[in-house]
């Protein structure tokens, strides 16, 4: 087994970790720990929330959750003789749930989805389930089911929401000054444009003091991804895929967590992966100037791993660029046009009993594949949504006497 470099007490909140990760993205994060190129190392994770959400009956926990804490990442990884304009190269050996362990910490058999309240943070059809809902889903080898969503089971494909390595000052700069400008567009919009820099419950690593300060001042929040990876979301950056990482500052500098047993191209519903805490494991190595050689600036590169599920039979859904609640058409918008493909996809669900909200989350949690079918015909952009037929314990195609509606009760809600 790789070398654990970065452990973590499952039981215990992030910040009482005997090395805390931290939750900003500033390049005066100390790094916890420094490796050297060619390393295989282990690097164990907590959950995106710090244990904000449990395996429970209730929404509560997700209408309540306190985002000013997330995520809370492991690291920083100094690499050895990193510097800036080197490409860091990280091959993804090992992912998955806590080992051999089933416990009340997520992770430990079991993780959750969920749909974020419009109020706070919402998600990519938050106008159309504006409250918090949710669903746990138990884990059994490298499938998963759920009692909160009857009638669906599916392989994953077990991967990590966010890595990434420390911006510049330079960088962070610049980052806080577009999304400035961008929440000055529209400053009273629920849920906001972006996330600006905020002091509250910042957690930086082993910092303390004037720099602590100074990092939860200026650090940015890990929502979006940004230049230097950050919060990806892809559900093929998993076992065997290799990335190129950007060098921003010396020691490169990687961090990560956010990790997820199972997701749809798109994570529709913000928490909408299987979120769970575990372990991944890492070969990293250096392409000295990497980035000037390659043209490598402004995103990562990645080669996809070889490992995904093998569903042969899809249904599609398709959607264009029109908002129909009130016919208003938008230019080749390809955001809208795959927003209306899963909505064309809930409401094929619902004829079959299952909720809107539940239909929602298995979109968002199965291995769904999203494409954008054109966007050159204007003024309609075309996206599509193939849903894997062989997950349902029905089939769900069209003939036959039509749609068997079932009573499948309903995710968790709010009290």
């Amino acid at each position: 087994m790789p070398e654990v470099i970065f452990s973590i007490d499952q039981s215990k909140s992030m910040w009482d970790q005997a090395v805390p990760g931290h939750n900003r993205w500033h390049p005066e994060v100390p790094a916890a720990v420094t490796v050297k190129p060619g390393s295989d190392i282990r690097v164990e994770c907590r959950e995106w929330t710090d244990g904000q959400i449990g395996n429970n009956d209730s929404a509560n926990d997700v209408r309540d959750v306190d985002l000013s804490k997330c995520h809370v990442l492991s690291g920083p990884i100094a690499v050895e003789g990193a510097q800036p304009g080197d490409l860091l190269v990280v091959d993804i050996l090992d992912i998955g749930p806590v080992p051999q362990t089933v416990g009340d910490n997520c992770g430990e058999g079991w993780g959750y989805s969920g749909i974020f309240a419009k109020i706070n943070g919402g998600g990519f059809l938050t106008d159309y389930f504006p409250d918090a809902y949710k669903a746990i889903w138990d884990f059994q080898g490298q499938q998963c089911s759920s009692r909160h969503v009857p009638g669906v089971r599916y392989t994953g494909i077990t991967h990590p929401g966010l890595f990434g390595t420390a911006p510049s000052a330079d960088l962070l700069a610049r980052w806080n000054k577009r999304e400035q400008a961008l929440i000055d567009t529209d400053p009273d919009r629920v849920p906001p444009l972006a996330l600006p820099p905020l002091q509250d419950n910042t957690l930086g690593g082993t910092a303390q003091g004037d720099l602590l300060d100074r990092i939860a001042r200026e650090g940015a929040r890990t929502v979006p991804p940004r230049e230097h990876g950050g919060n990806h979301d892809i559900k093929n950056f998993t076992r065997g895929s290799r990335v190129f990482y950007p060098v921003f500052v010396d020691g490169a500098n990687l961090s990560g967590g956010d990790l997820h047993f199972s997701q749809g191209d798109g994570e529709i519903n913000f928490c909408g992966a299987i979120e769970m805490g575990g372990f991944i494991d890492f070969h990293v190595d250096l392409i000295k100037g990497g980035m000037e050689t390659y043209g490598i600036h402004n995103n990562p590169v990645f080669i996809p791993g070889r490992v995904e599920p093998r569903y042969s039979e899809f249904l599609t859904f398709i959607g264009i660029s029109v908002d129909h609640r009130d016919d208003t058409n938008l230019y080749l918008d390809a955001t809208q046009a795959y927003r209306n493909a899963c909505l064309n996809a809930i409401e094929y669900l619902k004829k079959w009993g299952y909720t809107g909200e539940q239909a929602y989350l298995i979109l968002g949690t199965s291995p769904i594949e999203g494409r954008i079918g054109g966007v050159v015909d204007i003024p309609n952009a075309a996206c599509s949504v193939f849903l894997p037929t062989e997950i349902f314990d029905v089939d769900i195609r069209p003939g036959g006497d039509g749609p068997v509606h079932r009573d499948r009760g309903q995710v968790a809600v709010t009290s």
